[in-house]
């Protein structure tokens, strides 16, 4: 009889279970709808964001600004140098006037004007491998500029995955809270009736307490992810975003390109190995720059000058005149003085416009310069052109090698996450029937609440690590396609 009223409540237990299960779900049901309104974020619009806002590579972009300025003058190299240059002044005291060239004891204005021209005929073709060397060192910019990107695209894909990750075990926490809240509401019941064994319902205490640390854990996990997301993108974190789901997580086909495939891709698609490329292309154009200062160099110039002075003046005859000299003659004891015709002149100062034109001079020639000896300087220079160009090579070959031992290193992790997703499915398949099993047993007083907890967090681990295995296999291709140049 006594037997026959526990399952009576048992069963009144279980029906109310269920009922409140269904209230739970239509309020889940519910809620999700209300979460679907919210603006999402889909990984094309993230990436999107990053590329727009990430200040990394906005400073990226503007070194790659200044290589194309760089190139840009390397050419303008090819023009000639035309300067004008103009004084004036006063000058007080014994000083040469610039219009005599004659010592003057005076205060006078003076002013100079001049244009000279210069420009290289030949130079060892210095200009021309500058050119050349800022070309490449442009390209590489450019390429080093497109790394940048391909680099902050897989950031932005693998914290988007962790994000998700981050959420479905979230979620996953959620659903065992609500499970073990279910379980010791009834429990509570029985403690609070006499029934069962009340040590069950202080052990599901137990249990709820681990649970509820592991749902505040899992929400923090979740937290840091977005604000370590929206800090990549530039953006104020912003908890009420969705992030909308990444379809074909897993495929049931195995990745069907081999790790060497991969790596052939990777050299032929990866900015990475074009900009290194270009600047072993850039260092060798530096040895044959430096190479230059070997060879005579020839140029051409020409000047144009003229001068102004305050003290220059023009006389004008204005006509003449019988004056005496001073002399006498003496002719029959009679002195008589010596007369001459005097001209006479006005004196008027000569225009600052006349000045210019009447003294304007020009000058054309060539130069050549020879070198003999410059203590070294130049084989000192070609020879640390050529340890630049040597680096350089070294550095490439460095970092195909680094690429090819990170993509089979991707490569075998790839193929455990995979093989892992595929083992853990059976595994959860198993333990979720296991714990259904025992919550009915349990719930029916059949089996110990030892029994009923070992079973669900059997369940528990096998869901988190197959969903672990998931986003790791979907992390794996994403790093791989990144490799092929995806």
């Amino acid at each position: 009889m006594i037997r026959n009223d526990y399952r009576n409540n048992a069963l009144v237990q279980v029906k109310k279970h269920v009922i409140w299960v269904f209230v739970w779900n239509i309020f889940l049901s519910i809620g999700f709808a209300q979460n679907t309104q919210r603006p999402q974020f889909t990984l094309d619009d993230c990436i999107e964001l990053a590329l727009e806002n990430n200040n990394d590579l906005k400073t990226s972009k503007l070194q790659t600004k200044s290589s194309i300025i760089n190139y840009k003058q390397s050419i303008n190299e090819l023009l000639p140098n035309l300067n004008a240059n103009y004084n004036i002044g006063v000058n007080d005291g014994r000083s040469i006037d610039p219009f005599t060239n004659s010592y003057s004891n005076q205060e006078l204005t003076f002013s100079t004007l001049g244009v000279n021209l210069n420009t290289t005929i030949f130079n060892g073709f210095r200009i021309l491998n500058s050119i050349k060397q800022n070309k490449f060192n442009m390209k590489a910019s450019e390429m080093e500029l497109e790394e940048a990107k391909q680099n902050l695209m897989l950031q932005v894909t693998i914290g988007y995955i962790q994000i998700l990750n981050s959420r479905d075990l979230l979620d996953l926490s959620k659903s065992r809270l609500t499970t073990t809240k279910v379980q010791l509401k009834r429990l509570k019941t029985h403690y609070e009736e006499g029934v069962g064994n009340p040590v069950d319902y202080t052990d599901m205490q137990g249990q709820y307490a681990i649970d509820k640390v592991n749902n505040a854990e899992a929400e923090n996990s979740f937290k840091s992810a977005i604000l370590d997301f929206m800090t990549l993108l530039n953006l104020d974190s912003d908890s009420e975003k969705d992030f909308e789901d990444v379809s074909g997580l897993i495929e049931s086909e195995k990745y069907s390109f081999t790790a060497n495939d991969v790596y052939n891709d990777a050299l032929q698609n990866l900015a990475t190995f074009k900009s290194k490329q270009f600047r072993i292309d850039a260092a060798d154009s530096g040895v044959k720059v430096a190479r230059s200062n070997y060879y005579p160099e020839i140029s051409f110039f020409g000047q144009i000058n003229t001068n102004y002075s305050s003290a220059a003046e023009v006389f004008t005859e204005t006509g003449s005149s019988i004056t005496e000299t001073g002399d006498f003659v003496t002719i029959a004891n009679q002195n008589y003085p010596v007369l001459q015709n005097q001209r006479q002149f006005s004196r008027s100062k000569i225009s600052y416009e006349d000045q210019f034109d009447n003294n304007l001079n020009s000058v054309v020639g060539v130069s050549v310069r020879v070198p003999l000896f410059n203590g070294f300087r130049a084989k000192n220079a070609v020879q640390l052109q050529k340890i630049e160009l040597e680096a350089s090579e070294i550095e490439l070959e460095n970092t195909k090698r680094l690429f090819k031992q990170s993509i089979e290193q991707a490569y075998n992790d790839m193929e455990l996450a995979f093989s892992k997703y595929h083992i853990l499915l059976d595994q959860v398949t198993a333990f979720e029937e296991s714990y259904r099993i025992n919550e009915v047993r349990f719930n029916n007083g059949v089996s110990n609440i030892i029994e009923y907890i070992s079973s669900k967090n059997n369940m528990d681990a096998a869901q988190l690590n197959l969903n672990k295995a998931k986003y790791e296999y979907l992390l794996r291709v994403k790093i791989l396609d990144y490799y092929r140049g995806i």
